[in-house]
């Protein structure tokens, strides 16, 4: 990370797990929690806050994506609360709904279904409980056209 200083402008990691036991279960990772944050860290050192210019482009910085996953097993209140009071309360948290469990996913206990709205609309909250400011904005998305359209 450190040989990127200065090369890199905008920096877009996930943080996917809150604890050492979902990471090592889940994905069969040691240590991911520590690694991810001093990852995070040393990437908020670099670029700074997520600057963005008046056409709502991004131009430099830090925006930390985070994937909701079924019964609060991607430890959604650590790590908003991990980057509100060590890296910075104006970070960017793009917090995503899209987990669509297949595969292997199917037969873990807890991860063979989507999400429910009750627990994506809960991370937003959460985050703000931590003090963190410029969430990214729900949005319905409208359907996508089809082809023959």
């Amino acid at each position: 990370m450190k040989l990127q200083d200065g090369i890199v402008d905008i920096y877009m990691p996930d943080m996917k797990y809150g604890d050492e036991q979902t990471a090592r279960e889940l994905s069969g990772i040691n240590s991911y929690p520590q690694a991810n944050r001093a990852a995070v860290k040393e990437m908020h050192r670099q670029t700074g806050d997520l600057e963005i210019d008046k056409e709502g482009i991004a131009q430099r910085g830090l925006l930390i994506r985070h994937l909701v996953l079924p019964g609060g097993l991607a430890g959604t209140k650590t790590i908003t609360r991990f980057v509100s009071e060590e890296i910075s309360r104006d970070s960017h948290v793009n917090i995503m709904a899209q987990y669509h469990p297949c595969y292997k996913a199917l037969q873990i206990p807890g991860l063979g279904r989507r999400i429910s709205s009750e627990e994506f609309h809960a991370a937003p909250h959460f985050a703000q409980e931590t003090g963190l400011r410029p969430l990214d904005r729900v949005h319905v998305a409208e359907p996508l056209p089809t082809l023959s359209e």
